[in-house]
């Protein structure tokens, strides 16, 4: 007796169990948004690197275009902060070596350090556009100039950098990529 109860009971939570599942799936908040981000990242130049990276932040909060702007802002800022920790590292080994490659990494530190503060004042903008838009401002085109000219500026410094090791034998700062440097800065 007990043990066809048992079973009934299993039997029970079985069908319980599985008409919860046939129920016809509503996107989830989560889903809507990675949908969108992917939409949009699709409409880029490179949508697969958006989306590699910007997918995973989608959250429920994405949903229009203000809102993934933040988001791809917040991305670069966080990319470019590892991106400076790793040139510090990589110019205090080169530096305490003697290097002659020390300059071009200073040099190239250097215009990431300006491109981080000026993704950061793109993030501060683009949360006083927010605010402005809340309280009906007419500034927000002059806004969204400023977040445009220090994105651009920051795009520069960022090319500047990568021009500093053009024609140059970089051997060694391979060899501190593939050695010990990864070991102390595989956060980049």
């Amino acid at each position: 007796m007990a043990r066809t109860s048992f079973f009934i009971l299993l039997l029970l939570l079985s069908i319980v169990c599985l008409s919860g599942a046939m129920k016809p799936a509503r996107p989830s908040r989560r889903s809507r948004a990675r949908a969108y981000v992917e939409n949009e990242c699709n409409k880029t130049r490179y949508p697969s690197l958006c989306i590699q990276y910007l997918a995973v932040s989608a959250n429920s909060t994405i949903q229009t275009p203000q809102q993934l702007a933040q988001a791809a802002l917040s991305v670069s800022l966080y990319k470019a902060l590892q991106t400076r920790t790793f040139m510090m590292k990589v110019a205090k080994e080169l530096k305490a070596m003697k290097s002659k490659d020390y300059q071009a990494v200073k040099d190239c530190l250097d215009q990431i350090c300006d491109s981080v503060d000026q993704l950061s004042e793109s993030v501060r903008e683009l949360h006083r556009l927010e605010r402005l838009d809340v309280a009906g401002g007419d500034d927000v085109f002059w806004h969204i100039s400023n977040v445009d000219t220090w994105i651009a500026s920051a795009m520069t410094d960022a090319s500047t950098c990568l021009d500093e090791f053009s024609g140059r034998d970089m051997s060694k700062l391979k060899g501190y990529n593939q050695g010990q440097g990864f070991e102390r800065g595989s956060d980049c």
